[in-house]
């Protein structure tokens, strides 16, 4: 890792702690569920990677899906509907 990606990741982490760094919040229905992918330093970056994450979900056959690109501190990166969770 070089000096610059180095620089990167530690403010990144700095934003998580302080509750400022990016998600991409993807919500699913049947089955239904939030996920969470993050953190990012900028919602530009954020959006520039949602794609991958909802090329992969999309594999998983959703009736549809929703993005936001958030500010947040997700306590867990999945949440699944728990009147669904026996399906799943």
């Amino acid at each position: 890792m070089n000096l610059l990606e180095n620089s990167a990741e530690i403010w990144t982490d700095v934003l998580e702690k302080m509750g400022r760094a990016w998600w991409v919040e993807i919500i699913t229905k049947s089955p239904s569920c939030i996920y969470y992918f993050g953190p990012f330093p900028n919602a530009n970056t954020a959006l520039l990677a949602q794609s991958g994450y909802i090329e992969d979900l999309e594999q998983e056959s959703p009736e549809e899906i929703a993005v936001n690109i958030k500010r947040c501190q997700p306590q867990k990166l999945t949440i699944v509907n728990d009147s669904e969770s026996e399906y799943i």
